[in-house]
């Protein structure tokens, strides 16, 4: 059965005509899936009982419940959601005083195997649609009090994009949620041709993975450093105006003895001079059979201060959800569904 759910206004339109509906059928489709929120075809009272049955033949509204649901210690919950019988993806919510955001998935893994992370780990096994992505928006509990998404969860998006880009859409038109893209931020490890689309054709915020300022220790970190090097990454950067409409930072996880030092924080700076921007600073959450070591809280106040004093606007992230296997680097579902 095709899921509705998770469609454009353009791939609506495609539904009505199909089922000999009029045009503006597509924005009634819309109405009930977005914002009346309906979970059966059936619900569809503006739309005649005899094409309801037709469509309901061919299509679902798509939705899917999670298998299951932790909370951490610190009142972030992590959901599972299952994409087939052996496949899942997991979804973080993260409440906090001054807004609460949901980090949302992408894809079922991940293809870049960046050393500090767990969803590279165990691999690559599909992209999600359009309707598998927003159903994690719909369908965890908190659903009507997620004030932000972020595409950090699972997957990266820009190896996704086409269906990315539908979510987006959906996220942000009239005829959807109506979001404004401030609320939405897509991170990315940087690839670049999807890196260029999304700034020619999104105003969403943009995080970019870094974690190092010099190539050769990056790509040690993020194999994908030696096909999209970060200086490229940087110069494109560079023609956008982040000033207003939309923020870029640079997530920055930090290893002891890594990438850590004075010497590295003020090259960093130097990297970034003029771009209107943010440096988060990420503590490093151990995983399995990886030698990295999380650096001292005391080290990373001393990197932010540089990175601060040198002009460039940088905080330390807190972590949550570290109890429940939820933060930063260590989605995976390679245990979750036993």
């Amino acid at each position: 059965m095709t899921p509705l759910y998770g469609m454009t206004m353009n791939e609506l339109k495609g539904v009505a005509a199909v089922a000999g509906l009029p045009t503006y059928a597509a924005r009634q489709l819309a109405d009930w899936l977005y914002k009346k929120k309906i979970t059966t075809i059936a619900e569809m009272s503006n739309i005649a009982q005899s094409k309801r049955e037709l469509l309901a033949s061919q299509y679902g509204v798509g939705l899917t419940p999670p298998l299951k649901k932790i909370i951490s210690s610190d009142g972030t919950s992590k959901y599972l959601f299952p994409i087939s019988s052996t496949k899942s993806v997991e979804t973080v919510f993260i409440p906090a005083d001054d807004r609460t955001t949901l980090c949302v998935s992408s894809q079922i893994g991940c293809k870049l195997n960046c050393a500090f992370c767990m969803t590279g780990k165990q691999g690559f096994a599909g992209n999600l649609t359009a309707s598998e992505i927003l159903n994690q928006v719909r369908s965890v509990e908190e659903t009507d009090r997620i004030s932000n998404i972020v595409f950090m969860g699972m997957g990266e998006p820009l190896d996704n994009i086409e269906e990315l880009f539908k979510v987006l859409e959906i996220m942000t038109s009239e005829y959807g949620y109506g979001w404004s893209p401030k609320r939405i931020t897509v991170s990315t490890a940087g690839i670049i041709k999807g890196l260029r689309r999304f700034l020619d054709e999104s105003l969403c915020n943009l995080a970019i993975s870094l974690h190092s300022p010099y190539p050769d220790e990056r790509q040690s970190l993020m194999p994908i450093e030696k096909a999209n090097p970060i200086k490229d990454i940087i110069q494109i950067v560079r023609q956008y105006d982040f000033s207003h409409q939309r923020r870029v930072s640079f997530e920055y996880i930090m290893f002891e003895n890594k990438n850590d030092s004075a010497q590295h924080a003020r090259d960093l700076a130097k990297m970034l001079t003029g771009i209107s921007c943010r440096v988060n600073l990420i503590g490093f959450h151990q995983i399995p059979n990886v030698p990295l070591k999380k650096c001292s809280f005391h080290q990373m106040e001393i990197f932010r201060n540089i990175l601060n004093t040198k002009g460039i606007t940088c905080t330390i992230r807190a972590s949550r959800g570290e109890d429940i296997a939820a933060a930063c680097g260590m989605l995976s579902t390679v245990q979750s569904v036993n």
